[in-house]
């Protein structure tokens, strides 16, 4: 039991790398991701983002944690809300319970400070996926997700938010419309152009605000060995 709980700690330490190393190019390009974001609208500043990916394993969770760190660090008032009702990790990363949190807020009227967990970091909370229900599609297309995400909105500068895989089910592009900018995430191994193009293709659809397209795992040369990958953000998609 004890070594499964180091093993959960060292996993999350290795996720929230621009925290434990502030230092290295994977964390610089976290905040070279955040500035894109800062730059990406002139007339309508960007104050929340959906990070998602065309297929699951691009590791759009990592990416939305550490830029919401990222933000955060940057004295920007931040919250990372998990949009995942299906495999949330969220939890699992800022180790915090899933009792309750998005799942909850859209079924019950629940006070916002009972379903907001402190971080580690100053400025930054986070709402956890909540249970898992029998019907994400459908919770996530109701009025009331709309009305919390625009109650959050009054409350915090900025709102990252993790969600599914677009090939997988709708509910990415559900949360699409109730955030101000969209990033898609890919992976060096299985980065597929037509996938990324029916992703986008969905996201154009649901008339979603595409900023950016972030490519994951690339390898950097010459470097030691513990910063073996890193982040390169694009604003083309």
């Amino acid at each position: 039991m004890r070594d499964r709980k180091m093993n959960n700690e060292v996993a999350s330490a290795k996720k929230i790398i621009v925290a434990t190393k502030p230092h290295s190019p994977v964390s610089e390009q976290f905040r070279t991701i955040r500035t894109n974001i800062m730059y990406s609208s002139i007339d309508r500043p960007i104050r929340s983002v959906l990070f998602t990916s065309a297929v699951a394993g691009a590791g759009k969770s990592t990416i939305a944690a550490n830029v919401a760190i990222a933000y955060a660090q940057a004295g920007k008032k931040t919250l990372l809300l998990d949009g995942d009702l299906r495999r949330p990790t969220c939890h699992y990363t800022f180790k915090v319970s899933n009792q309750k949190g998005l799942s909850t807020a859209i079924v019950n009227d629940i006070a916002l400070e009972d379903l907001v967990n402190q971080t580690e970091f100053d400025d930054l909370d986070l709402i956890t996926s909540g249970p898992i229900p029998p019907n994400p599609s459908e919770l996530l297309s109701s009025k009331k997700l709309t009305q919390f995400i625009d109650h959050l909105k009054f409350q915090y500068e900025m709102i990252i938010v993790d969600s599914p895989p677009l090939l997988s089910v709708t509910d990415a592009q559900l949360l699409s419309k109730s955030a101000d900018g969209v990033i898609l995430i890919t992976d060096v191994e299985n980065n597929n152009r037509n996938h990324l193009l029916e992703a986008k293709d969905l996201l154009n659809k649901a008339d979603a605000n595409i900023i950016g397209l972030v490519l994951n795992n690339r390898t950097i040369k010459d470097k030691s060995k513990d910063d073996y990958y890193y982040y390169q953000a694009s604003h083309d998609v």
